[in-house]
């Protein structure tokens, strides 16, 4: 099990709730979108926001943008030291650094006293784009390369008494993704940032995302995680509970059972599966709604379901709990069936 540290207002690791992040697509100085984005992501259910820090200007408005949200800010400094100083001093409960690209050995020495000083997070790693030319000559491009170039940061910071420290070792390569985890896993008890980098667009992404974040999470190694992905930063969050979800990590929201059809559906149970989807998409409370297709053996399939609906020739079943409590009309199964949510869960 991994160290428990503090975050802001949260803990991570050492058993505690996995934590998931996204990263703004806007410039923290545009303060208007960066604390919209951030209302957004919160209500989403993000705990972790990162931002990039590009010059004193992004630094000094985090102090604007945690006025107006509780989860924890991240800066992302990269090449100025400085800026990572401005960032701790601008109110950033974590810096995500390398201090290989940071500066001298002063300029390390100043960021981490000042991460000590503040009592901070701080966050270092490696990715494929990033391994340290020493392991890549000696090891190639592998988990080994990209665990260790990890190690020798974390090791820069622990020579000036940094403990609060979290890993990443990202990959867009899922293999290699898992392996890196594993490998520094074995290595470290520091908390674990999970993600594969450059996964791609929303769909191919969040197949490779929950490949490899969910074969770790089911191992036991990670405590946050982002799903990257070339779209909204909310469906990065949508796609972080889903995954939880499915691993059971997070007990919140409702899961819809649906059933992949087969010649003897006789109505459009996957249109109807989606239409359930978004109206039961801002309910918290944890439930489970099956949607089946027919009901051969829709309602046994779905016995554990707290709710569920079951297509017919001329009419639906609803059932509660693999026991059928009436059968509607299918021109009135939306109207009935939405009226059962609204009744049994909402």
């Amino acid at each position: 099990m991994s160290k428990r540290i503090k975050l802001g207002n949260l803990f991570i690791g050492g058993g505690e709730s996995i934590k998931l992040q996204s990263m703004s697509t806007y410039r923290l100085s545009d303060t208007v979108n960066s604390v919209n984005s951030a209302i957004e992501l919160e209500e989403a259910g993000c705990d972790i926001f990162r931002y990039s820090v590009l010059d004193e200007k992004d630094a000094f408005s985090i102090a604007t943008v945690k006025k107006h949200t509780k989860m924890p800010i991240v800066a992302d400094i990269h090449f100025d030291y400085k800026l990572a100083l401005a960032s701790i001093k601008g109110g950033a409960d974590k810096v995500r650094i390398n201090p290989g690209n940071i500066g001298s050995e002063d300029k390390i020495r100043q960021v981490a006293e000042a991460i000590k000083s503040a009592g901070i997070c701080v966050r270092v790693g490696s990715n494929t784009g990033s391994i340290e030319k020493e392991f890549l000559n000696k090891f190639g491009k592998n988990e080994v390369s990209l665990g260790e170039s990890a190690l020798k940061s974390v090791a820069v910071l622990e020579k000036y008494g940094v403990e609060n420290i979290v890993i990443s070792v990202k990959a867009s390569s899922v293999p290699l993704m898992v392996k890196a985890y594993e490998y520094i896993a074995s290595k470290t008890d520091y908390p674990l940032h999970l993600g594969v980098t450059e996964a791609g667009t929303e769909y191919n992404g969040i197949v490779k995302n929950s490949i490899g974040i969910g074969s770790l999470l089911l191992k036991g190694i990670g405590d946050t995680l982002r799903v990257s992905l070339s779209a909204d930063p909310v469906r990065e969050i949508v796609a972080g509970k889903a995954i939880l979800s499915a691993l059971g990590l997070k007990n919140e929201g409702v899961e819809i059972v649906a059933c992949p059809t087969c010649g003897r559906c006789e109505w459009d149970c996957m249109k109807f599966a989606s239409k359930v989807e978004k109206y039961v998409a801002d309910i918290k409370k944890p439930a489970k709604i099956a949607v089946m297709g027919c009901v051969v053996n829709g309602p046994g399939e779905a016995a554990d379901a707290d709710l569920g609906i079951a297509g017919g020739k001329d009419c639906c079943a609803i059932f509660i709990k693999g026991q059928i409590v009436r059968k509607v009309k299918k021109e009135e199964i939306e109207k009935e069936f939405f009226g059962e949510i609204d009744r049994c869960i909402r």
